[in-house]
């Protein structure tokens, strides 16, 4: 099984840590230190060595990060934690600090006189680090690079990840490596720039169509690269990591250099080099510039084409999706049989979804620890269920279910929210306004140009009129074979990065009601150019393919509360759903399939 239900996080220790790296701070003269989830990547999916914050505090959501000062250590959590967060972290130890409402400047200028903050460059950005030191400025406190002072009063931390790399074929890819590499020299060459340096693990892998195992749910692998003008690249990585086999397919114009070689080798790149000011590590921009290397900022050369899946991509990760779809209706089928009997765990739920998804044969991985919230477990947004947490599904109450599958042909993520047994108060027309968002963003057609967050708050609106809304994003990118949360692309208040043709994000509107249950559901949709329209002028417009065919749940819907526009999507979708899974499905599911999909 790939989950497990061990519980990683332990209040109880952290006021003994936190002790130690005080006593550190001040054995050093240093007045506080910064303690990011990230890793030196800035990966969202960490390997055990990197949980420096877990370790810490207790905390173990995907985005936050800490700052511990002499009287105070605040814990910088996002909305989807602030529920999570009080259960995990000893709150005699840690202040959970609501972010982004309230920034790490003015917080620190806050609770801090005067005194050095301390930092590990390898894990922060130019962009953080300047942003950092402008809300500082005319302080007293200062910013200073350190080395890792949490690893320093870690005893046991775990050795760095040695996952295998393997090849992902170019017919799934749509693309060889040597095209990829060509075309975005040629962007270096047209920019005047030498080279470009990559660290962002799924850059790596999806530049040289290869694929790995260093974090838990998402193949990729830990590495640095430098791509010269003439399409040559030197990746920097443990050589344990390849076998022969994969190091051939690499090519000659590749060349394999261990780790430990990447500063040295940055020291001898004649500039312009370009470095991503919000992706790459800041001690990769200061050892560019200690040997004289003229930097050009300037995005990750990787990220936008990486975005843009190509047609196999795409192909492929529509079957993924109708595989994954299959499986969720035999769950589906199953769970409504077992549920209202009251006999359900949550655990038990998680575990019989995963091997639905196993019995496909194809499962690569799940894409992210399932989210399996009953009652009011689904109001904690990234809610994983534990032992020590784990709770009957009950009848008269919902049940939020947010998984997904990795497959050599596709990443999927679906979230669907059930009524197990009778509807609780509120929840139907709570779950209609989300799932009127959802529709909304899923008949969407925008000019060309516009952004995830012009079309955000498509999917609030029928909250809003309610006075509800939810603190999530309403999207993130999603790679092929790769991470479930990939970057630029975004459909959120806060994203500017145009919505291109072949972009994949996911379609999640929700609503939580603490104490007492939460809805999400999502939908996963790639750009494509919209059709055409009778009497419309030539201006270039997009819309919106629906990748993810699994019913929704009819019993929470109040159909008249849905515009007719709205009905009919429904409708059509579920029809769609029905004569795409039947063929793929066992007797027993498709009998449900058919009757949940039934018009309303």
């Amino acid at each position: 099984m790939f989950q497990n239900f061990s519980s990683a996080a332990d209040p109880s220790k952290g006021p003994a840590r936190l002790a130690a790296l005080r006593k550190t701070l001040a054995a050093q003269g240093l007045a506080g230190f910064l303690v990011p989830r990230a890793d030196a990547h800035q990966g969202e999916y960490v390997a055990p060595r990197d949980e420096r914050l877990q370790w810490l505090t207790g905390f173990t959501g995907s985005a936050g990060f800490c700052i511990v000062l002499p009287e105070i250590a605040g814990v910088f959590i996002d909305g989807r934690y602030r529920v999570q967060v009080k259960s995990q972290v000893d709150l005699g130890a840690f202040t959970p600090v609501p972010w982004p409402e309230t920034l790490p400047g003015p917080w620190v200028r806050e609770h801090l006189e005067s005194g050095v903050l301390a930092f590990d460059p390898w894990l922060h950005t130019q962009d953080e680090v300047a942003k950092l030191e402008k809300a500082l400025a005319g302080s007293g406190v200062s910013l200073r690079a350190t080395e890792n002072l949490v690893d320093a009063i870690w005893p046991d931390q775990p050795s760095p990840p040695m996952g295998k790399a393997f090849v992902q074929p170019d017919a799934l890819a749509g693309r060889s490596s040597a095209e990829k590499r060509r075309d975005l020299a040629e962007n270096l060459r047209k920019a005047g720039q030498n080279a470009a340096i990559i660290t962002l693990p799924d850059s790596l892998c999806w530049l040289l169509n290869i694929r790995g195992a260093d974090v838990s749910r998402n193949p990729i692998l830990h590495g640095f690269a430098v791509l010269h003008q003439d399409a040559r690249l030197d990746l920097f990585v443990a050589p344990a990591k390849f076998d022969d086999a994969t190091r051939a397919a690499l090519g000659a114009e590749i060349t394999l250099h261990p780790t430990d070689a990447f500063l040295p080798a940055l020291g001898k790149l004649t500039g312009p080099v370009r470095v991503d000011a919000a992706t790459a590590p800041l001690a990769v921009s200061t050892a560019l510039k200690s040997a004289g290397v003229t930097l050009a900022w300037g995005d990750d050369p990787c990220r936008l084409p990486k975005a843009c899946k190509t047609e196999a991509e795409i192909a492929a990760t529509r079957e993924a999706h109708l595989r994954d779809g299959a499986a969720m209706v035999e769950f589906l089928t199953w769970l409504d049989a077992e549920a209202p009997k009251g006999g359900l765990t949550e655990i038990d739920v998680v575990t019989a979804l995963e091997s639905y998804r196993r019995a496909t044969n194809h499962l690569h991985d799940i894409s992210f620890d399932t989210i399996c919230g009953a009652g009011e477990h689904g109001a904690i947004m990234h809610y994983r269920v534990t032992e020590a947490t784990n709770r009957a599904v009950r009848p008269g109450e919902l049940l939020l279910v947010d998984s997904g599958g990795q497959y050599i042909d596709g990443t999927t993520d679906i979230t669907r929210t059930m009524a197990v047994g009778p509807v609780p108060d509120g929840a139907a027309e709570a779950y209609t306004r989300v799932l009127a968002g959802m529709i909304a963003i899923s008949r969407a057609r925008w000019p060309k140009g516009l952004a995830g967050r012009d079309l955000d708050p498509l999917a609030r609106a029928p909250l809003w009129v309610a006075g509800m809304d939810f603190d999530h994003g309403t999207g993130h990118g999603v790679g092929a074979f790769l991470s479930v949360h990939e970057g630029p692309q975004r459909l959120s208040r806060i994203s500017e990065v145009p919505l291109e043709p072949g972009m994949i994000l996911s379609n999640e509107p929700g609503y939580y009601r603490e104490g007492a249950f939460g809805i999400r559901l999502e939908n996963l949709i790639v750009v494509t150019p919209a059709p055409d329209l009778a009497g419309a002028d030539d201006r270039a417009q997009y819309a919106f393919e629906t990748l993810t065919f699994v019913p929704l749940d009819r019993r929470l819907i109040l159909a008249e509360e849905l515009s007719k526009g709205d009905r009919d999507w429904l409708d059509a979708y579920h029809e769609t759903t029905r004569a795409k899974l039947l063929p793929r499905l066992s007797s027993k599911a498709a009998a449900w399939l058919t009757q949940a999909t039934a018009p309303l």
